[in-house]
């Protein structure tokens, strides 16, 4: 994978994130808050996916990988949901 995937994929990473925040509406952190829930909301997203039997909605192809846009954002908003639970207990 090149530097410029790389960062094409760390960007759409970080809008799906900040969607999924959005969503949630909670928000805390900044773009590299965005940019870890991206990528945990897709791995969660899918393994959601997967577990319901559900296919890839829009996934975009970067250097060989495929990175699922509507999963991440599902995910990221099922993860920030989660976190806004767990810290507003406290």
């Amino acid at each position: 994978m090149s530097v410029t995937s790389m960062i094409i994929l760390v960007l759409i990473a970080g809008i799906c994130g900040a969607v999924g925040q959005s969503i949630a509406g909670y928000s805390r952190g900044g773009c590299l808050a965005s940019i870890a829930v991206g990528f945990i909301g897709a791995m969660l997203g899918m393994w959601v996916a997967k577990l319901m039997g559900l296919h890839e909605l829009f996934a975009v192809r970067i250097g060989g990988q495929s990175f699922p846009i509507v999963w991440s954002i599902i995910g990221s908003a099922l993860f920030v949901a989660l976190i806004s639970f767990i810290s507003k207990q406290r």
